[in-house]
């Protein structure tokens, strides 16, 4: 998905408050986890600067299915577990207290269907108690085809724009970044594409519910985008794979 601009990814986000995010989460998962353990996965981890912060408080894993985001991440945190998989198809053989879904990466997904797998797949891999917190994308009702975007980074060796008018198709954003990249070695120019899933509130929460999850909607969350979580009942859970 980001293989043209992974090694851009950090400088395009610099303005992202990471540390600040992280703060949140942990009060949050302080709140609602029900179990006693520390262990964390953030599924979709990107780059893993959000693991940066959370390995303060928890022991930290990471996973991706983009490998160049995981190469990044694996530099990044050379002591930390990171895996290459699927959000909705994954098997690490082994249960988390915590499992993470942030900055909208869930819309990957792109279907109900896949959506409602995902939270299953995560379920299995969740310790009786524990906490799935998912930052969502964007509902139908919120997303805005035809609105122009641009993020501009202004570095002494390292100059970008990247441009995309938002489109839809069916219950798909359809994001088609435009590149043009400036480094003293050259200027370049690629387009990258990218499609994620318009759900509806009931959507995410009916998926948490399927798969056997306590699900309740936090409307501001960390960005103001809201966050969906969902607590695996004690008395309900099973080992991976059950």
């Amino acid at each position: 998905m980001f293989t043209r601009s992974a090694r851009f990814y950090d400088a395009l986000y610099a303005w992202k408050d990471y540390a600040g995010e992280a703060k949140k989460l942990h009060e949050l998962i302080q709140r609602h986890k029900r179990c006693p353990g520390n262990t964390l996965l953030d599924v979709a981890c990107g780059t893993g600067k959000h693991l940066v912060h959370l390995r303060e408080h928890y022991e930290v894993e990471g996973l991706d299915l983009d490998a160049d985001m995981l190469a990044i991440a694996r530099q990044r945190l050379p002591d930390v577990t990171f895996h290459h998989a699927d959000m909705a198809d994954f098997d690490l053989g082994r249960l988390f207290d915590v499992i993470v879904c942030l900055f909208s990466s869930i819309g990957y997904v792109k279907t109900v269907a896949r959506l409602e797998r995902a939270l299953r797949c995560m379920a299995r891999h969740l310790s009786p108690g524990g906490l799935v917190i998912i930052e969502p994308w964007f509902t139908p009702e919120a997303y805005h085809p035809g609105t122009i975007h641009a993020t501009f980074v202004d570095e002494p060796d390292l100059k970008i724009a990247r441009i995309n008018v938002s489109e839809q198709q069916d219950r798909i954003s359809v994001l088609d970044f435009h590149y043009l990249v400036g480094t003293p070695a050259r200027v370049e120019y690629f387009t990258e594409h990218h499609e994620l899933g318009l759900f509806t509130q009931e959507e995410y929460l009916t998926a948490f519910r399927t798969a056997g999850l306590e699900a309740f909607h936090d409307l501001e969350g960390l960005t103001g985008r809201g966050l969906y979580l969902g607590i695996r009942p004690i008395e309900t859970a099973t080992e991976v794979g059950g």
